[in-house]
C-alpha cells in the first residue's frame, strides 16, 4: 500500500479526503481512465506519503489504487473493500449513493468475510489470449496480489514475489510452492489459476492442488503455447490414442496407460482445474437432494417443498386505506383545456415553460398566451387542413403519435395541447425506431405522426426521399408542427371544450417485463382529477416556479411539468437529459437562479448533483419547499436522499422538503410524502428482514443485520384515493397487515385501460379484491399499480419493489433492484460500471433462474473480473439466500439502452437467450442453483434373465429377434457357388470373360484414369504375387500391409497377396500434410499386425522414409517396403490355394469411435458368405454397374470396393471420396451420367453434398444432372442412422429426380461388417419416434410425431440373408422382449472369426465372438456381440418371405454411452440438442470426465460469440436431458477429430482435452 495503513486516510485533511472521494466517483462513472485516476490520486497523496523503505518503486506504483482496510480485521476484511472508517469519516460525499447505503455495503463485506473462512477455490475459466484482449497487460507481471488484505507485510510480499518471478519462470513448481507459502493472507474466492503452469510440472503439482486450499495462487503466464491446429479439418484421420497400442478391446483395462489413478497425466492443467471444480462441487447444496430411488419408470422432477420454518403472515386482514377527501376549490376548471383557455386569454404574458440550450442556459420561454394561440392553430390545422373538406384525415377520437426529441419541450407541449383542443388523442412516444413501439402504434390504430422539422430531417430516408418504414411499424403520415406550417384559425372558429368526462384524453406508453409496449389510456376526467389531487397534495399555488429534470412525455414529468403546470399557472423550467449529461449540476443552478419552489428529480439526478457540487460553492436551495423524488420506490432511494441532504443542507436545503413519491403508468401517482412542517420530526424508516421479504412477510430485522433492507415511506395515499394490498399472484385476495403484496389503488385519477387490449385490461384495471373466503370486498374496482409494498403505521405507504423486477425462485420472491444493490456493494470500482447492471430471471428446467449481467470496464483485468464475480455470487448467496445461475460481464457500452440512458432489461434478456450478448466473462453456477433434478436411478437388483422372459411371456410380448432370408432356400444356379475361394472366382472370370471390365476409377474431373478387366486384374495380381515371393521372400500366412491411395492398385495388390498365400492388411496411407497425426496410426497397425512386408507406391515409399516421417516415427524399423509401380513380367509357377475355407483371408483393422484400434480376422468362408449375401440382397450380376464413393480400407467399404465385383461380376465405378473436395459435383454427376441404379457412399460424402450443393440445385439442373435412375442410395455406416441428414439429402435432391424411397443405410460392426443392407426387394425402411426419457432407462416407448422429448429413429436397412439377430440384456445376457433396448447379438456365416491381437486374449474372444444366451435358447446358438444397443419391432409390412417384417433399429454403441445419474445417455442425443442452440455451432462432441459432463463445441462464428454459447449449451442440456454440464469447451472448427466414416472420435478428443492440446478459445467450468 502506498501509505501505511496506520497512517490511514482518516488522518488526511478534509479537502484531500473529499477530492479523493470525487476522484473515486469519476472513476466509477467512467469519467476518467484508470491511468488518469492513478496519476491524480498520486499527486494528491504525494505530500502525505512517506517513501516506504526497501520496496521497489514499481511495487509502490502498482499498489496505489487500493484502498486501506481497517487494521482491526487484517485477514478477514474482503480484499478490495474500501475501508469503512474512511466512508464514515468523509462528509456525505460524492460516492455513488444511488445504489448503496453504508449499511448495505457493510453487510455485504461482513457476509463476504464470513464466506472467506470456509471458501473453496473456484477454477478460473481458461481463455485464449487473442480472444478478448481488453488491456495490453504486461505479460510478465505476476497476477495482481492486491487482493490480499493490505497490511505492511503485503508490500514486502509483493517485492519478494516480483523478485521470485525471474527465477521461477523456468520452474513452475517452485513458483507454485513459493506462492503457497507466501500468501499468508488469503484473497478472494478465486484460485486465479490464470493460464496454465509450465507444462512440465511434476507430480507434486496435482498433490499441491488436491491438498491445499489455494487462495491466491499466482501463476506465471503460459510460455509453452501449444501450436494451434490449422483451421481446416485435416483429411479424415483415424487416430488411436497417442502412443497406446490397443490390441485389446472394449472393457479391457485402460488404467495402466495413465500416470495416476484418475487417468490424468499429472502435468495437465485441465485436470487440475477439474479437480478444483470437483472439490468445489463437493460442498453440500442448500436443499439436500433426496436419497436414491428405485422406481425407474418415471423421472420425476423434484418439487421444492415449503420450508416448515419459513415465516408466515400473522396479522389480520387489511382494510383498504383512504386518502384525505379531494377538496372542492371554487376556481378549479371543469376541464384542463378550460384552464389553458383561461390563462391563455387572461394572463397571456405569464411564463409557462422555459427550455434550455445544450449548455444549460435558458433559450426560449413559452408564455401562456403563446401556448394558447399556437395550440389553437395546430388544432385547427389538424381538423381542417390535412384532408379535403368531405374527407378529413383526422376525426375527433383518432389517435396521433407525438414524436418529439427530449430537448424540445416547447414543441411537445404545443402539440399535446393542440391535440387535446382538436379532441384527438395524443400518444407520446420515444424517438422513432423501436419495433415494440410499432406494436403500440398498431394496437392504437395510429396513421399520423406529429414531429418537428428538425426531427423529421433527422429520420432515415429511402432513396426517393420518403421516410423509412421502421421495422414492425404501420405506415404513417408525418406532419410537421412548426408554426410556419400551421394555418391561422378564422375568427369564428372555436375549439369544443366540454366538461371533462370519461372519454380518452391521451395514451401513455409503458414497457412490460417481457419488453412489449402497451398504451395506458387516461380519460379526461382522470387527467383532471389527477391534476387536482397533485395540486392538493403538493399544495401548488399560482405562479410558482418548478424545475423538471424528468422526461416530460410520460409519468411524473408529464403530470407535473405539462398538465398540473397549466392547471395552476405554474412556470416549468425543463432540464433535458442531454444537458444533465454535460452539466450534472444544471438543475441545482436553475433552482438557485429562478428561486424555484419545486424540483422534480430522480435519485440519479441527486447523485449527479453530488458528484459535481464542487463546481458551485455558492448555490442555494433555500427556496425549495418541495424536492419530489419520483423513484422513491427504489431500494436505494433512501441512501440517495440522505446523502443529498447531508451535502446540500449547508446550501439551504430543508430536510422536510424531500418528498419521495411512488408512481406507475396504470395507477398514476400512488402516494406522495406531503411537504412537512419545519422542525417536525422526519418520518421513520422500516428496517426489514430480507428473508422475511422473500416469503412476502414483513418482519423487522433483528437477528442478522447483514440481510436487512432499509426502506423509506413514500407518504400517504393520494387525496380522493383508496388503497389496498392484494396477493401478487392468483385471485386478488387482500393481504394481511404484515404481508407484502401488490399495491392497488381506486380513485378517479388513474388509467382506464390498455388501449386495444381488452383481455389484459380486465386483470389490471378492474380488480375487485376478495377476502380469504374468496368473496368480493365491496364493489369498487381497483387498478393494479405493479408495485409491491405494504401500508405501515400511521397509514404511511412503503414500497419494496416492482412486479416487473420480481424474481420468483423456488417459491421465494426476490427483487431485481435489491440484487443489483448487493452486487454493487461488492467493491466494483475496478471491474464494472455502476449504473450498468441488469438482473432478470430466465426459465430453465421448471424454475426461474437468476441472471446478472454487467458492463465491464475496459481496463479491468481477467483476474479482477473473476474475483469480483465470485464475490458477487457469495454476497448474493449470503444476503438473499439464493443462487445466481449465470453471471456475465459484457464489454463497455454494449448493453442495450433505453432512450434516457438506463439499461433495457427485456432486450438484454432477449440477447442473452438468443446468444447475442457477446459476454467477455461468464460464470455459470448450475450445480448450486439447480436443486430440482430427478433423483438418480438405481438399477433394480436381482431380476434374473428367466424372470424377464417370463414377464415378457405374461405380457404377451415375443422375444426380440429377427432374421434375414434363409440362405438354404435360395436357389441360385450360380456358377460362382462351386468356387469356395475368391481367388478361384477371379481365375475363372479371367478365363470365361477376360475382357469384361470390373473396375473403373475416376478422378476429380470425372474422367476415367484407370480400368481393370478380369484378365488385367488376374495378370497384375500374378506379378505382385511373384514379387512378394522373390523380393519379399515371404511364406504363406505372412501378413502384408497394403498402403495405397483409393484405387485399382489396392485391389490388384490384395489379390496378389491371396495368390501368394499372404494375408493382406489394408491401411489408409499417411497424409503428407499432417504426418505427425497420421503416420503413428500406420506405424501402430504395422506393429500390431506383425507385418512382414509393406506393399506401396513409389511416392508413398519415399514419404515413409522421408525426414519428416523420421520426426514422427522410427523409420529405421519399417519391415521390407516393396513398391509395385514397375513390376517384372514374371509370374508364379503355382498359385496358392488355401487348404480349408476356414483359413484366414485378410485382416480388417479399424479405429472405433472410442479410440480402440481393433483388427478382426476374416476367413475365406466368411468372405464368400458375405459376398453372396450382398449379391442376393442387391441383385448384383455382371451386366450391372454400381458407383462407390467410400473409403476402401475397412469394414463394408473395403468389401464393396475390392471383393464384391470379383464375386458377382458387376462393374464398380470407383470414386475416391477425397476427390469430392475439389469437385463437389463428381459423385452425383457420375451417377447421372452412367445412369447408375445402385450407389454406395459414406455419411461424410452425403454431408459434403448436402452442405456444399444444397443451394446449387438449379445449377445441377443446368448441368443436366438427373438422379431419377437411382433405385438405392446406401449410406455405409456403423452407427445409428443419421435421419436428419438422410432426410435433408432426399429433400434437397428431390428436384433433380431423386426418389424419396432411394436413400437407406447399412449397419455393421467390428464382429460382423454387414448385418443390414437395404437391397432392392423388401419393404421400405420404416421410422419410429421413441421417447428419449425412456431410452435413458433402457426402455423403448413409442410416441407420436411431435411429442416432446421424442427422437426419430430409422431402421438400418434389411437384415442380410443368412443373418439372425437377437436383442440381449448386456448385463444378464438373457434375451429381451419386443421393443426393449438391449445389445444386438448376431449369428451369421460371415461373422469374423475373432480379434487379431498381440495378446491372445481367449476370454475376450469367446465373450465377443462365441457367446451363448444365459437362458431360453435350446439350440445353444453361438452369437457374436456387436457392442451396439438397439431394439427389434415387428411392423405391419410384409417381408419377402410373406411374414410380417421385423425391423431392427440401432440406437448407439454401448462403449460410447455415458452413465450419468444412474441413467444411460447416448452422446449423439446430447450433441444434437447442443448443435441446435446457436447458429454458430458447427459441430459438437460430449464425453465424461470423473462424472462431469464435458461439452466441446466448434465455433464457426466470430470469437466474441464464444461465451454466448456457454449458457445456451448449459440450458439446453438441462432442459432436454436433465443433466448439468460440468465444463463447456469452445474450440475452432475442425478440432473435433472425425474418422473416415464421418464418426466423431470422442475418446481422442477427451485425451487431447486432458493433455491440454486443444488450444481452446474458451473453457468454462460450471460451478
Amino acid at each position: 500500500m502506498a501509505e501505511p495503513a496506520a497512517a490511514g486516510v482518516s488522518s488526511l485533511p478534509r479537502e484531500v479526503r473529499e477530492q479523493l472521494a470525487e476522484l473515486e466517483l469519476e472513476l466509477s462513472e467512467g469519467d476518467i481512465t484508470q491511468k488518469g485516476y492513478e496519476k491524480k490520486r498520486a499527486k494528491l497523496l504525494a505530500p502525505y506519503v512517506p517513501q516506504t523503505q526497501g520496496a521497489e518503486p514499481a511495487v509502490q506504483k502498482e499498489s496505489k489504487p487500493q484502498m486501506p482496510v481497517p487494521s482491526a480485521t487484517p485477514a478477514s476484511a474482503p480484499a478490495s473493500s474500501s475501508a469503512s472508517k474512511f466512508h464514515r469519516a468523509r462528509s456525505g460525499g460524492a460516492r455513488d449513493e444511488r445504489y448503496r447505503s453504508d449499511i448495505h455495503t457493510e453487510a455485504v463485506q461482513a457476509a463476504l468475510a464470513k464466506h472467506k473462512e470456509q471458501k473453496m477455490a473456484l477454477p478460473m475459466p481458461t481463455k485464449r489470449r487473442s480472444t478478448f484482449v481488453q488491456s495490453p497487460a504486461d505479460a510478465c507481471t505476476p497476477p495482481d496480489t492486491s487482493s490480499a488484505s493490505e497490511d505492511e507485510g503485503s508490500l514486502r510480499r509483493q517485492a519478494a514475489l516480483s523478485a521470485a518471478l525471474h527465477q521461477s519462470l523456468q520452474n513452475a513448481e517452485s513458483w507454485i510452492n513459493r506462492s503457497i507459502q507466501g500468501s499468508s493472507t488469503s484473497s478472494s474466492a478465486s484460485s486465479t489459476l490464470s493460464h496454465g503452469e509450465g507444462k512440465g510440472t511434476s507430480g507434486s503439482l496435482a498433490d499441491v492442488f488436491a491438498n491445499t486450499r489455494i487462495e491466491n495462487l499466482s501463476v506465471p503466464p503460459d510460455v509453452t503455447a501449444t501450436t494451434s491446429s490449422s483451421s481446416a479439418r485435416p483429411a479424415a484421420i483415424d487416430l488411436p490414442p497417442a502412443g497406446i497400442v490397443k490390441g485389446m478391446h472394449k472393457g479391457s483395462n485402460r488404467s495402466s496407460l495413465m500416470d495416476t489413478a484418475d487417468g490424468v497425466p499429472v502435468s495437465s492443467r485441465v485436470s487440475t482445474k477439474i479437480q478444483q471444480l470437483l472439490n468445489t462441487l463437493k460442498r453440500p447444496k442448500r436443499p439436500p437432494l433426496k436419497e436414491f430411488f428405485v422406481d425407474d419408470f418415471e423421472e420425476i422432477v423434484e418439487v421444492p417443498q415449503p420450508d416448515p420454518n419459513q415465516p408466515k403472515p400473522e396479522g389480520r386482514q387489511m382494510t383498504p386505506v383512504k386518502g384525505e377527501p379531494l377538496g372542492v376549490v371554487c376556481n378549479w376548471p371543469p376541464a384542463l383545456e378550460a384552464a389553458l383557455q383561461r390563462w391563455g386569454t387572461t394572463q397571456a404574458k405569464c411564463p409557462c415553460l422555459t427550455a434550455l440550450d445544450v449548455t444549460g442556459k435558458p433559450v426560449y420561454t413559452l408564455t401562456y398566451g403563446k401556448l394558447w394561440s399556437r395550440s389553437l392553430k395546430l388544432a385547427y390545422t389538424l381538423l381542417n387542413k390535412l384532408g379535403t373538406k368531405n374527407e378529413p384525415v383526422l376525426k375527433p377520437g383518432d389517435r396521433v403519435a407525438l414524436v418529439y426529441p427530449n430537448n424540445d419541450p416547447v414543441m411537445f407541449m404545443v402539440a399535446f395541447y393542440g391535440c387535446l383542443l382538436a379532441e384527438v388523442i395524443p400518444v407520446p412516444i420515444e424517438d422513432a425506431g423501436g419495433q415494440q413501439i410499432g406494436f403500440l402504434l398498431g394496437s392504437c390504430g395510429i396513421a399520423l405522426a406529429l414531429t418537428t422539422e428538425v426531427c423529421l430531417k433527422g429520420l432515415p430516408k429511402t432513396q426517393n426521399g420518403e421516410i423509412v418504414q421502421f421495422k414492425g411499424w404501420p405506415r404513417l403520415k408525418w406532419v410537421v408542427t412548426d408554426s410556419k406550417y400551421l394555418s391561422k384559425s378564422p375568427k369564428d372558429w372555436q375549439p369544443n371544450i366540454s366538461a371533462a368526462g370519461t372519454e380518452p384524453a391521451y395514451i401513455e406508453y409503458k414497457t412490460s417485463k417481457e419488453g412489449s409496449v402497451m398504451g395506458v389510456t387516461v380519460s379526461r376526467i382522470a387527467m383532471l382529477s389527477h391534476c387536482q389531487a397533485l395540486s392538493q397534495a403538493c399544495n401548488y399555488s399560482e405562479g410558482e416556479t418548478i424545475v423538471n429534470v424528468l422526461d416530460f412525455k410520460k409519468d411524473a414529468g408529464l403530470w407535473h411539468g405539462i398538465l398540473t403546470n397549466v392547471m395552476n399557472k405554474l412556470h416549468t423550467i425543463s432540464v433535458p437529459y442531454s444537458v444533465m449529461k454535460t452539466c450534472p449540476l444544471s438543475w441545482v443552478q436553475r433552482v438557485h437562479a429562478h428561486k424555484a419552489k419545486v424540483a422534480l428529480v430522480k435519485c440519479r439526478d441527486l447523485h449527479w448533483a453530488m458528484m459535481a457540487h464542487r463546481d458551485q460553492r455558492d448555490v442555494t436551495l433555500s427556496s425549495l419547499r418541495l424536492l419530489i423524488v419520483t423513484d422513491g420506490a427504489n431500494p436505494w432511494s433512501v441512501s440517495s436522499c440522505d446523502a443529498f441532504l447531508s451535502l446540500f443542507q449547508s446550501h439551504g436545503l430543508k430536510p422536510e422538503a424531500i418528498c419521495p413519491c411512488a408512481t406507475s403508468p396504470e395507477a398514476m401517482t400512488i402516494a406522495i410524502r406531503r411537504p412537512g412542517v419545519p422542525g417536525a420530526p422526519l418520518p421513520g424508516r422500516a428496517i426489514l428482514s430480507m428473508n422475511g421479504l422473500s416469503f412476502g412477510v414483513i418482519r423487522v430485522n433483528t437477528e442478522d443485520k447483514n440481510s436487512a433492507l432499509t426502506v423509506q415511506d413514500v407518504g400517504h395515499v393520494m387525496p380522493g384515493g383508496m388503497m389496498c394490498i392484494v396477493k401478487p399472484d392468483g385471485p386478488p385476495q387482500l393481504c394481511k397487515t404484515d404481508e407484502i403484496g401488490e399495491i392497488c389503488v381506486s380513485s378517479r385519477a388513474g388509467g382506464m385501460m390498455y388501449y386495444g387490449l381488452a383481455g389484459v385490461t380486465k386483470n389490471t384495471f378492474e380488480v375487485i379484491p376478495v377476502n380469504s373466503a374468496g368473496s368480493p370486498v365491496g364493489d369498487v374496482p381497483f387498478v393494479r399499480s405493479g408495485l409491491l409494498g405494504f401500508v405501515g403505521p400511521g397509514s404511511l405507504v412503503f414500497v419494496v419493489g416492482k412486479m416487473d423486477g420480481l424474481l420468483t425462485v423456488s417459491g421465494r420472491r426476490h427483487n431485481a433492484d435489491d440484487i443489483v444493490a448487493t452486487g454493487l456493494a461488492v467493491e466494483s470500482i475496478k471491474t464494472v460500471y455502476r449504473g450498468r447492471i441488469a438482473v432478470f430471471s430466465v426459465s430453465v428446467f421448471y424454475d426461474e433462474r437468476i441472471v446478472v449481467v454487467a458492463e465491464q470496464r475496459p481496463d479491468a483485468s481477467e483476474e479482477d473480473s473473476f474475483q469480483w464475480m465470485s464475490r458477487v455470487l457469495q454476497a448474493i448467496d449470503s444476503i438473499h439466500q439464493v443462487g445466481v445461475y449465470c453471471l456475465a460481464l459484457v464489454p463497455a457500452n454494449t448493453l442495450p439502452k433505453t432512450p434516457l440512458g438506463g439499461i433495457h432489461i427485456s432486450q438484454t434478456k432477449q440477447h442473452f437467450l438468443e446468444g447475442s450478448l457477446h459476454p467477455c466473462n461468464i460464470l455459470m453456477c448450475p450445480h448450486t442453483c439447480v436443486t430440482n433434478l430427478p433423483k438418480p436411478r438405481q438399477k433394480q437388483p436381482g431380476v434374473g434373465p428367466a424372470s424377464v422372459m417370463v414377464g415378457n411371456l405374461v405380457a404377451g410380448k415375443r422375444i426380440a429377434q429377427a432374421s434375414g432370408r434363409d440362405l438354404g432356400q435360395l436357389e441360385d444356379n450360380d456358377l460362382v457357388k462351386k468356387h469356395q475361394f475368391l481367388t478361384e472366382v477371379l481365375q475363372w472370370r479371367a478365363q470365361a470373360t477376360p475382357d469384361h471390365p470390373l473396375f473403373l476409377l475416376l478422378n476429380a474431373k470425372g474422367t476415367t484414369v484407370c480400368t481393370a478387366t478380369c484378365l488385367q486384374l488376374h495378370k497384375k495380381a500374378e506379378r505382385i504375387a511373384s514379387v512378394l515371393c522373390d523380393k519379399g521372400h515371404l511364406n504363406a500366412g505372412d501378413n502384408v500391409v497394403l498402403l495405397y491411395p483409393p484405387g485399382i492398385e489396392l485391389i490388384t495388390a490384395f489379390y496378389g497377396c491371396l495368390y501368394a498365400g499372404c494375408i493382406p492388411v489394408t491401411v489408409r496411407p499417411p497424409h503428407a500434410q499432417s504426418l505427425t497425426a497420421t503416420l503413428p496410426t500406420v506405424r501402430m497397425i504395422v506393429e500390431v499386425s506383425k507385418a512382414a512386408c509393406i506393399l506401396t507406391t513409389q511416392t508413398l515409399m519415399r514419404l515413409l522414409k522421408s525426414r519428416e516421417a523420421a520426426a514422427a516415427v522410427d523409420v529405421k524399423t519399417w519391415p521390407t517396403i516393396i513398391d509395385t509401380d514397375d513390376l517384372p513380367r514374371k509370374r508364379l509357377s503355382q498359385l496358392y490355394k488355401p487348404p480349408t475355407p476356414e483359413m484366414l483371408a485378410y485382416l480388417d483393422f479399424s479405429v472405433s469411435t472410442t479410440g480402440m484400434l481393433t483388427g478382426v480376422k476374416m476367413s475365406h468362408a466368411a468372405v464368400s458368405g458375405l459376398c453372396r449375401a450382398i449379391k442376393l440382397q442387391c441383385e448384383l450380376y455382371s451386366s450391372r454397374q454400381i458407383a462407390i464413393c467410400l473409403d476402401p480400407y475397412c469394414g463394408l467399404g473395403f468389401v464393396l470396393w475390392c471383393l464384391c465385383s470379383v464375386y458377382s461380376g458387376h462393374q464398380s465405378i470407383l470414386i475416391p471420396p477425397m476427390e469430392l473436395e475439389s469437385n463437389l459435383f463428381l459423385w452425383l454427376s457420375t451417377v447421372s451420367q452412367y445412369k447408375i441404379r445402385d450407389t454406395f457412399c459414406s455419411y461424410s460424402v452425403m454431408e459434403l453434398c448436402t452442405k456444399g450443393l444444397g443451394n446449387q440445385v438449379e445449377m445441377l439442373k443446368a448441368r443436366g444432372i438427373n438422379l431419377s435412375c437411382v433405385r438405392t442410395c446406401v449410406v455405409v455406416a456403423e452407427e445409428r442412422p443419421r435421419v436428419s441428414l438422410t432426410q435433408s439429402f432426399s429433400k434437397l435432391f428431390k428436384d433433380i429426380g431423386l426418389s424419396s424411397r432411394a436413400v437407406s443405410t447399412t449397419f455393421g460392426s467390428r464382429v460382423n461388417v454387414a448385418i443390414c443392407l437395404q437391397g432392392t426387394s423388401g419393404p421400405d425402411p420404416t421410422t419410429v419416434y421413441v421417447d428419449l426419457k425412456s431410452l435413458r432407462h433402457d426402455r423403448v416407448r413409442l410416441v407420436e410425431r411431435g411429442a416432446p422429448q421424442s427422437l426419430l429413429l430409422s431402421e438400418s436397412g434389411k437384415i442380410l440373408p443368412g443373418v439372425k439377430v437377437v436383442i440381449v440384456n448386456p448385463e444378464t445376457k438373457g434375451p429381451l422382449g419386443d421393443s426393449h433396448l438391449g445389445e444386438i447379438w448376431v449369428n451369421s456365416p460371415h461373422t469374423a472369426s475373432g480379434y487379431y491381437t498381440i495378446y491372445d486374449n481367449e476370454t475376450l474372444q469367446a465373450d465377443h465372438f462365441n457367446t451363448r444366451l444365459s437362458f431360453g435358447d435350446a439350440a445353444q446358438t453361438l452369437w457374436a456381440r456387436t457392442g451396439y444397443l438397439g431394439f427389434v419391432r415387428r411392423t405391419e409390412l410384409t417381408a419377402a418371405s410373406g411374414e410380417r417384417h421385423d425391423a431392427l433399429y440401432v440406437v448407439g454403441a454401448l462403449d460410447e454411452t455415458l452413465e450419468l445419474r444412474g441413467l444411460r445417455y447416448h452422446p449423439i442425443d446430447i450433441e444434437t440438442s447442443v448443435s441446435r442452440t446457436h447458429r454458430s455451432i458447427a459441430e459438437c462432441a460430449v464425453f465424461t470426465w470423473t462424472n462431469l459432463l464435458v461439452v466441446v463445441v466448434e465455433l464457426c462464428g466470430c470469437e466474441q460469440e464464444a461465451l454466448d454459447l456457454v449458457p445456451l449449451v448449459t440450458n439446453v442440456v438441462l432442459e432436454e436431458h436433465y443433466l448439468i454440464v460440468g465444463v463447456v469447451v469452445v474450440v475452432d472448427p475442425g478440432v473435433i477429430p472425425i474418422n473416415s466414416r464421418g464418426e466423431k472420435q470422442r475418446m481422442h478428443l477427451r485425451d487431447s482435452f486432458l493433455a491440454d492440446q486443444l488450444d481452446p478459445i474458451y473453457v468454462a467450468y460450471n460451478m
